[in-house]
C-alpha cells in the first residue's frame, strides 16, 4: 500500500481517537490540550480521563540508550528489525522490552502494518513509545484494583456514543481491528473507573450551550428557555412554587435580574445560567485534573524507563 493510504489510514484511526475522546465522558471539557492529535490510537484512552500524563512521564522517566537498534540517524526500520527492542521499564524490580513491531501495531489499531513504497517502516517517535507504556502502566494499575469492564458495558458505551453497538462495523469505519476497537472501549472505561476510584471530586455533566434564537427574537421569553433555566438551577429552584427556592446560591446571583418562571425565559437568562454551569463544571473539572496529575505521578514515578535512540 502506498504511503498516501498509510497516512489517510492513520487521520482515520485519530479520528476515532479525537471522537472518543469527545465523547468518553459526557463530562469531559470542552479546552483540550494542545499537540495530542498524533499519539496513538489508545493513547486517548489516558487522555479522555485528564490530559497531564505526558508531562509526568517526562519528569519520571529515565530516558537513556537502551533500544538494540542502532538507527545512526534513520528514521525507517527493515522488516527484520521490527521485533527489536527499542526500549524498556522497570517496575517493581521486573524489566519489560517494548519492540518495534509492539509500538506499530497501537498506531496501526491493531490492523496489518503498513511498509512503506520501499517496503520500510517508520520508527516510532519518542512520543509513541512513552503513551504506549504509559497506557500500559496505567491500565495494569487499573486492573491490580481489580477494576473489570464487561461485554454489556463496552456495548452501551459503544452504543451510546458512536451510536451502534456493532465493533466490526466500527473497525470497518476506522480502519482498526476489531479487537483493537474492543480493547480500546474496554480501556477507556477502565481509565473511568480508575479516575471514579481515586479522585474524590465528582465531575458534574457537562453543560450545552443553549440553541441561539431566529434573529430578533432574542428578549422572546420561551418555555424551552425557561426549562433550560430550571434544570440547571436544581434545587435552587421550587418547582412548586414556581420561584427560587433559595437565594444564597450561584443561579439565583446570576440570575435574580431576569423575569423566570416555568412558562418563560429569555436566551439571555439561559446564556447567564450556561455561563454559572460552565464555571462550576470547569471548577470541579481542575480539581479532578489535579487530583488525577498527583495519582498518576506517584504511579509512574515507581517505573523507570529508556529509550533507544527514536525519532522525535
Amino acid at each position: 500500500m502506498a504511503k498516501k493510504d498509510a497516512d489517510e489510514k492513520d487521520r482515520d484511526e485519530r479520528d476515532l481517537a479525537e471522537r472518543a475522546d469527545d465523547v468518553a465522558d459526557g463530562d469531559e471539557p470542552a479546552p483540550r490540550a494542545t499537540g495530542l492529535a498524533g499519539l496513538p490510537v489508545q493513547a486517548w484512552v489516558a487522555i479522555c480521563v485528564v490530559v497531564l500524563v505526558v508531562g509526568v512521564l517526562a519528569g519520571h522517566f529515565l530516558l537513556g540508550g537502551a533500544g538494540s537498534v542502532s538507527l545512526n540517524g534513520r528514521t525507517t526500520l527493515s522488516a527484520g528489525e521490527l521485533d527489536s527492542t527499542v526500549a524498556t521499564y522497570t517496575v517493581g524490580g521486573q524489566t519489560t522490552n517494548v519492540t518495534a513491531r509492539e509500538v506499530l501495531e497501537e498506531l496501526a489499531g491493531g490492523g496489518e502494518l503498513t511498509a512503506n513504497d520501499d517496503g520500510t517502516y517508520d520508527v516510532p517517535g519518542a512520543r509513541d513509545v512513552l503513551s504506549y507504556v504509559q497506557n500500559k502502566l496505567i491500565v495494569a494499575d487499573a486492573r491490580d484494583r481489580g477494576l473489570t469492564v464487561s461485554d454489556d458495558e463496552i456495548s452501551d458505551f459503544a452504543a451510546q456514543n458512536f451510536g451502534t453497538d456493532d465493533l466490526a462495523s466500527m473497525a470497518s469505519t476506522y480502519g482498526m481491528s476489531e479487537d483493537a476497537v474492543r480493547s480500546t472501549i474496554e480501556q477507556t472505561l477502565l481509565m473511568r473507573k480508575l479516575q471514579d476510584e481515586v479522585c474524590d471530586t465528582t465531575l458534574p455533566a457537562q453543560p450545552t450551550e443553549p440553541t441561539a434564537p431566529a434573529e430578533g427574537e432574542e428578549d422572546v421569553p420561551t418555555a424551552d428557555y425557561a426549562s433550560y433555566v430550571i434544570g440547571l438551577a436544581g434545587d435552587e429552584w421550587d418547582a412548586d412554587a414556581d420561584t427560587w427556592a433559595r437565594t444564597d446560591g450561584p443561579y439565583y446571583a446570576a440570575l435574580s435580574g431576569y423575569d423566570i418562571s416555568s412558562a418563560g425565559a429569555t436566551y439571555e437568562a439561559a446564556e447567564a445560567a450556561y455561563g454559572v454551569a460552565a464555571s462550576a463544571y470547569q471548577s470541579a473539572y481542575t480539581q479532578v485534573s489535579d487530583q488525577w496529575g498527583a495519582y498518576t505521578s506517584a504511579l509512574l514515578s515507581g517505573a523507570s524507563m529508556q529509550l533507544g535512540s527514536l525519532a522525535e
